[in-house]
C-alpha cells in the first residue's frame, strides 16, 4: 500500500498518456553508451518505446527546452535517469525537479536548467561553471579522482545544505559508480561564485572555473539551492566522453511510468 501511494506521486504529467495508450511491445533495455538518444520507430505505433518517445517529446516541447538550447538527446537521457532513480527510491517524493547541466555547451552559454516536471515549467536557466582542469571555455576532461579539480559526469541526488567557505552550499551525492561517487569525499557541491557571471565572461571570454563543483551565479544561488535541495535529481552531461550508467535503462523508466498509470487508474 505504501508503494502505491508513493508511485502515484511519480510523474503524473506522464501517466496520463499511458492511461489512454495500450502497450504491447518489448523495449530496448538501455541507452547507455549511445552517442545519441535514439528510439525505435518500427512496429506498432503504440509500442512502449514510441509512447515513451512521444511523451518525452511533448514534455520537451512544453518546457521550451529546445528554444533554450537543450538538445532532445540530452533531455531524454536526463528523464530516463530521473525515472530510474524514482523507481529505485533514491529521490524525494515531495519534489519533481530535474536539474540538467549540459557540458556540450561552452561556459559562455547558459547550460544549467532546473525543470519542474509536475508543472512543465523551467524554473531556472542560467550559467554554471566547470572544473579548472576540465578545460578552458569548454569542458572536455572529467574525473572522479580526488584533487583532480575536474568536473564529474552523471547522476546525482541533492542532499542537505550547509554554510561553508562559499557561504550557502548544497551537498551532492554521486550515484554513478566510477564517474562521480567520490563527489562527497572531493567536496563537490553546489555553491555560488563571483566568477559565474556575464561580467566575468565579458572581461575574460569565459567563466571562471571551480575545483570540480557546478558553481552558480551569486544572484541565483540561494533560489536554486532552496528549490533543489533535499533529494532531487541532478544530471551532468557530456556527449562522447565515455560515460555509461545503469540508470539509462528504458525498461526501468517504463516500469515507473506504467506503475504510475496503473495506480492512477485504480485510485482515480
Amino acid at each position: 500500500m505504501m508503494r502505491t501511494r508513493v508511485t502515484r506521486r511519480v510523474l503524473p504529467f506522464l501517466a496520463a498518456l499511458f492511461l489512454a495508450t495500450p502497450i504491447a511491445m518489448p523495449v530496448a533495455k538501455s541507452v547507455a553508451g549511445s552517442t545519441g538518444y535514439q528510439m525505435s520507430t518500427s512496429g506498432m505505433a503504440a509500442s512502449p518505446t514510441n509512447v515513451f518517445d512521444t511523451k518525452l517529446r511533448a514534455t520537451y516541447n512544453a518546457l521550451g527546452a529546445e528554444q533554450q538550447g537543450l538538445k532532445f538527446e540530452t533531455f531524454a537521457k536526463a528523464i530516463t535517469g530521473y525515472l530510474n532513480l524514482r523507481e529505485a527510491g533514491q529521490l524525494a517524493n515531495d519534489k519533481q525537479l530535474l536539474t540538467v547541466v549540459d557540458f556540450d555547451l561552452p561556459s559562455t552559454e547558459k547550460r544549467l536548467w532546473v525543470f519542474d516536471l509536475a508543472t512543465n515549467e523551467t524554473k531556472f536557466h542560467t550559467l554554471v561553471a566547470h572544473g579548472h582542469n576540465s578545460g578552458e571555455n569548454e569542458a572536455t576532461n572529467f574525473s572522479n579522482t580526488d584533487q583532480s579539480n575536474m568536473s564529474s559526469l552523471g547522476f546525482y541526488a541533492t542532499s542537505n545544505e550547509y554554510q561553508g567557505k562559499h557561504g550557502r552550499s548544497l551537498r551532492l551525492e554521486g550515484l554513478d559508480e566510477g564517474f562521480n561517487t567520490n563527489a562527497s569525499a572531493r567536496s563537490v557541491v553546489m555553491h555560488g561564485a563571483d566568477y559565474v557571471s556575464e561580467a566575468f565572461i565579458k572581461q575574460n571570454g569565459r567563466l571562471g572555473r571551480s575545483l570540480g563543483c557546478p558553481a552558480l551565479p551569486m544572484d541565483l544561488k540561494d533560489e536554486i539551492i532552496e528549490a533543489v535541495n533535499g533529494g532531487t535529481c541532478l544530471f551532468i552531461n557530456k556527449s562522447n566522453a565515455g560515460y555509461d550508467s545503469k540508470y539509462l535503462n528504458q525498461e526501468a523508466a517504463l516500469t515507473a511510468l506504467v506503475s504510475t498509470a496503473s495506480a492512477t487508474a485504480t485510485h482515480s
